[in-house]
């Protein structure tokens, strides 16, 4: 059974038992609802939600358990190798699912579905000639792994549709039996919905808290392998999967720091200066219309900035200034770069800044102009200062959106990892790097897969502190008004 109809069928119960509940509880009352401790709604969310709580976590302890348990099972069956585990698995699933999509779509008998036979290449023409392509041929252990896993997957299914209605019906039944007049099921209901709402409060710790370990997980694995001096103050990138890699995070960093130095510079002046505009001088009408037009930007996808790049702000530079200047012949550029996406980061300064000046009290600017300021004057004397930290915390805000940024450095910038003042030269980021070494059929195990790891953990150390310092400025500087 599918998780889908699994799905429908515990809602099915849970409304079942809603009403059930809600009946039960009226019935041992005599039908006077004055006697009972809680309201009729109350006694049917309890038994509703004690039918679909129960099924939801069996699901998910199922989704989570069964695969690993398979995934071990079937592993132990493969003649394979530490390194190579992970992608003969792989190609054990794709055969599975593959063989399973065939079956479900009519182009092969269930029956014959295993009826593969000759050598592995052989094996890999009929697999072919019903849809599962694979990277290498797959020998008869390989299949034989494949038939168990299928086999095991499919017992799977199965037993996960009757434990998750069995768990349903039996505190679908329970709560029933639990259900009177005397019962305290608006408190009940109550603290499982209060449960509910930590529960959600605490996916973002949680998630932060798996990211960052699965990051030193494997950075960790990878220090093993590589020696962490040369990895941090290396100035050559070079990666090289037979060996001999040269894998110094400086030129990445290098390209990230500038490459986002260059945004910034583009993007605060102008985001500050429409920030002020919109905040000091636009009437309500100009207002309601620019500050909308203006925020369009941060909801363009960042490919189709990087497509902007290519086709338009690079070529541009490349003619009107880096060929005539002397400074390069590529339109891959930091500089190319670095004005894309300081036009992306536009509406974050932009917003973030006019929100902040509109929470300086209207009365400092009527006391500034009161006596005697224009004003300008009260802009640049009265209303900045008093804005300041609040501004101080967008830009570095913008800095670690600017520092994260794959697409636009992909397609503007290049994939040049290099130490160099030249802003109209090609060059990289550690995001580009991370995605370049974790795309491929790479062996997993290896120091030049493992790396992307490692710079993540950096990148995430390094936007971690530029937060927390945007964190302490608002929090220190902020005036606090009445």
């Amino acid at each position: 059974m599918s998780v889908l109809w699994i799905f429908i069928a515990v809602l099915g119960l849970s409304l079942v038992g809603f009403f059930a509940g809600r009946t039960r509880a009226i019935a041992s009352g005599g039908g006077d609802i004055r006697v009972l401790h809680s309201l009729p709604k109350h006694y049917g969310a309890f038994v509703s939600t004690a039918a679909l709580l129960p099924a939801v976590i069996v699901l998910a302890l199922w989704s989570v358990l069964s695969p690993a348990m398979i995934n071990s099972s079937v592993a132990s069956l493969l003649p394979t190798s530490e390194t190579s585990a992970d992608l003969a698995l792989n190609d054990v699933k794709r055969i599975a699912n593959g063989l399973d999509q065939a079956v479900a779509q009519g182009r092969i008998s269930k029956d014959a579905s295993y009826n593969f036979e000759g050598t592995p290449e052989e094996i890999a023409k009929q697999l072919g000639a019903v849809g599962i392509a694979l990277g290498s041929a797959p020998d008869t252990a390989t299949m034989d792994a494949a038939e168990s896993y299928r086999a095991k997957a499919e017992k799977s299914r199965f037993w996960r549709g009757v434990a998750v209605l069995a768990a349903s019906v039996f505190a679908l039944l329970l709560a029933l039996r639990v259900t009177d007049k005397e019962f305290r099921a608006r408190n009940t209901v109550e603290r499982v919905v209060k449960g509910l709402l930590i529960l959600s409060a605490s996916i973002a710790v949680f998630t932060t808290i798996g990211i960052v370990a699965s990051m030193l997980f494997e950075s960790r694995n990878f220090f093993a392998q590589y020696p962490a001096l040369q990895f941090f103050f290396g100035t050559n990138w070079a990666p090289n999967f037979r060996g001999g890699s040269d894998l110094g995070i400086l030129p990445l960093l290098w390209g990230t720091l500038y490459i986002s130095f260059i945004a910034l510079i583009f993007a605060v002046p102008i985001g500050l200066f429409a920030a002020i505009y919109m905040s000091e001088y636009a009437g309500p009408k100009l207002r309601a219309v620019a500050k909308p037009m203006i925020e369009v930007l941060a909801g363009i996808p960042t490919i189709v900035y990087g497509l902007f790049a290519l086709v338009t702000v690079g070529p541009l530079l490349r003619d009107y200034f880096a060929q005539p200047l002397g400074f390069g012949e590529s339109a891959s550029s930091v500089m190319t770069a670095g004005i894309v996406m300081g036009i992306m980061l536009i509406p974050f300064v932009s917003s973030l800044s006019d929100d902040i000046l509109n929470a300086v009290p209207q009365t400092m600017r009527d006391a500034s102009l009161g006596l005697g300021a224009t004003q300008s004057e009260t802009i640049k004397q009265v209303v900045l200062p008093a804005a300041l930290p609040g501004i101080v915390g967008a830009v570095l805000l913008a800095a670690s959106r600017a520092i994260g940024e794959t697409m636009i450095v992909v397609m503007g910038a290049g994939a040049a990892a290099k130490l160099s003042l030249n802003p109209f030269e090609a060059m990289t980021t550690v995001t580009v790097k991370i995605v370049s070494q974790l795309t491929g059929d790479t062996d997993f195990a290896s120091p030049e897969t493992l790396v992307a790891f490692a710079l993540g953990l950096t990148l995430f150390a390094f936007t971690l502190c530029l937060n927390v310092l945007a964190l302490y400025i608002v929090r220190k500087y902020r005036e606090q008004y009445e």
